[in-house]
Order: C-alpha cells, then structure tokens, then sequence
C-alpha cells in the first residue's frame, strides 16, 4: 500500500470506486445479472470505504512527556502504526475478497456456447467489446 496517510487514502478510493464501477458495468453490460444484489453490493464498497478511511485517521494516544526517553516515545508510536497498519490491511483485503466473491456470485453462468455468444454480441452492441479480426485483417 501507500507511504504515507494521504496517499493510502487516495489509494482506498481507487479501489473501492474502481469495485463499484465494475458492479455498473456489470449492471449494464451482462444481461441476466442479480441488479439488486449488485446495488446492495456497491453500498457494502461505500460501507467498506468509509471504515477503512476511518482506519487510516488514527491518532497515537501517548505523548511524548509520557516516556521516560524519546527513543521509548519513538519505539511505542512505530509499533501502534504498525500494528494499526496491519490491522487496516487485514480488514481491508478480507473485505474486498468477500465483495468480489459476491460480485462473481451474481454473474450468470453461460454454460453453453450459445449463451456466451449472446453475451458477447451484447457487449459489443454496447460498445464495451471490440470484435476479433483474424491476423490477415479481413
């Protein structure tokens, strides 16, 4: 992840809007698609933005007056973060790997090739998809 507090925050956003744009996608390009549960799923992405941007914004609770030498300070404030830190990213990743577990969950299988050609004929309909030319260009 980031170097530093705003980068980590500017990176959340990407992902959990880059999460969210998918669901959209989806909802509009795969005909079949669970809308609701897609719907549900970008407010769990917004749920899951927010906790995490909450996690980001912590604050060390000592001070450095409260240590006997400011090597003790410095020691005590790398470990919270760090223990901050590792806590955020576990939360963070388990979430995400749920939400894209659930987001395949709503996709409709195409099991037979005629299926997956209607999909696709849809896609390109949509202009989400460019067709396959063969490597002579006709």
């Amino acid at each position: 992840m980031a170097a530093n507090k705003r980068l980590l925050k500017k990176e959340i956003h990407r992902i959990c809007g880059a999460l969210a744009g998918e669901c959209v996608l989806a909802k509009i390009a795969i005909p079949g698609i669970d809308r609701e549960k897609l719907n549900e799923i970008i407010y769990q992405l917004a749920d899951l933005q927010e906790s995490a941007l909450r996690l980001v914004s912590v604050d060390f609770p000592g001070s450095a007056s409260s240590y006997a030498t400011r090597k003790e300070y410095v020691d005590a404030r790398r470990a919270y973060f760090k223990a901050s830190y590792a806590r955020l990213k576990d939360h963070f990743n388990a979430r995400v790997q749920e939400i894209l577990r659930e987001m395949n969950a709503t996709v409709p299988g195409a099991s037979t090739p005629e299926e997956r050609k209607a999909q696709m004929k849809h896609l390109l309909e949509l202009g989400f998809a460019e067709e396959n030319k063969d490597k002579s260009g006709k």
